[in-house]
């Protein structure tokens, strides 16, 4: 079997198209998070530290090259805000998908918790045959 003929079939089988599908809702999941971590709970968190915007934290390593107005070499810095607001996005993501498999296999304990229907009784063909049946011994 040639490569581009076994890419065609691992590409076309349900689960990596199920894994595609997951990965376009996770980015779009990500980009929410990320927003409301930043927009709505970074925000009261700065306030009751003092007022400080945690994307504006900064340690500079290495101080700008200025020439006049002009930068000649950036400031070198470490954006340890930003890291924080990653790592809340992060925690978010992880507790609610926590949440989302605990909530599916709360359901799938449910389902198994179910007793199993009672087995049908035998159809009328199969009344009618063992009348038949009966008669015939006798």
């Amino acid at each position: 079997m040639g490569l581009v003929a076994e890419f065609k079939t691992f590409a076309m089988r349900g689960n990596v198209m199920d894994m595609a599908v997951g990965i376009i809702i996770g980015g779009a999941f990500g980009k929410i998070i990320s927003s409301f971590v930043n927009d709505v709970i970074m925000p009261p968190i700065g306030i009751l530290v003092g007022g400080v915007d945690f994307s504006d934290i900064r340690l500079t390593l290495k101080a700008a090259v200025m020439n006049g107005a002009e930068i000649v070499n950036p400031a070198v810095t470490l954006n340890i805000g930003n890291f924080v607001n990653t790592v809340i996005d992060f925690l978010i993501i992880a507790f609610a998908i926590f949440m989302m498999i605990k909530a599916m296999n709360n359901m799938k304990k449910k389902e198994d918790a179910k007793p199993a229907p009672p087995p049908p009784g035998p159809s009328n063909e199969e009344k009618l045959l063992a009348e038949i049946r009966d008669l015939l011994k006798k």
